[in-house]
């Protein structure tokens, strides 16, 4: 109940409105949606995530690495050091 004077917290600008539905769906009419039948959720997931690897990097590191090949280059040096790292360890192993 407002008091005198003051206006009702909740008006109806504060409801939900009901979506404008489009004057024009912009659709040709030589077109027969009807024909294409129902859509397949995830019909070409596969085909498109096939050799795909997606990892998610912190912003601090997306500052240092801003595309993909960045990435890639740095991962690239890591991993040879790495192997290197493994081949002389390897090596040493081998001599005792």
């Amino acid at each position: 109940m407002a008091r005198a004077g003051l206006k009702p917290r909740f008006t109806a600008r504060h409801m939900k409105k009901k979506p404008q539905q489009a004057e024009d769906d912009n659709v040709r009419p030589e077109y027969d949606l009807t024909k294409l039948g129902p859509g397949v959720r995830g019909k070409y997931f596969r085909q498109a995530t096939a050799g795909t690897n997606l990892v998610l990097i912190e912003p601090d590191l997306a500052e240092v690495f801003p595309d993909g090949d960045s990435v890639n280059r740095a991962l690239r040096i890591l991993a040879e050091a790495a192997a290197a790292v493994k081949r002389r360890t390897d090596r040493r192993r081998g001599a005792q």
